[in-house]
Formats: C-alpha cells, sequence, structure tokens
C-alpha cells in the first residue's frame, strides 16, 4: 500500500464473532511495531498482537486507536465495515 496513510479496520471473520482492530500501513519494523503495539494495548484495556507486519488489537477500539495515532503524528484513515 505504501500511500503514508495508516488504515484502522474492524474484522470478524473467522473469530467466533468477537472483533480485532487491525491497524495497517505503519512505516515501522517489526521491533518499532511491538512497542507500538504494547501502548496501544495498555490504551485500549486489551489483548493484541503483531503478525506480517499489521497490529491486531482485540475488541472494537476504532475511536481510541484512530485518536492515539493521530497525536503521534500518523496520518490515519478508518477502512472497512
Amino acid at each position: 500500500m505504501g500511500d503514508g496513510v495508516v488504515r484502522v479496520s474492524r474484522q470478524t471473520k473467522g473469530r467466533k464473532g468477537s472483533g480485532v482492530c487491525l491497524i495497517t500501513g505503519l512505516p515501522l519494523g517489526e521491533e518499532e511495531l511491538k512497542i507500538l503495539a504494547q501502548q496501544l494495548k495498555k490504551k485500549c484495556g486489551s489483548g493484541g498482537t503483531v503478525k506480517n507486519g499489521i497490529i491486531e488489537i482485540q475488541g472494537d477500539h476504532r475511536e481510541i486507536l484512530v485518536d492515539t495515532l493521530s497525536k503521534l503524528g500518523y496520518k490515519v484513515k478508518l477502512a472497512g465495515g
């Protein structure tokens, strides 16, 4: 994608109905992603992981995530349903 826009989307497919927020398009290396994921999980008070350069946060926390990422200086968009 590499258009400099970080996308926050929600996905429930294949997760027994419990949704996760996916954060894609971050221009960071694996270590930085893990550190950022840690901060975001703390902010949302929920679990999550980093897979293939995509941060997954459990639950629907799109508003918090967009707000937090914007404050960190990223250009953020809500994507998907």
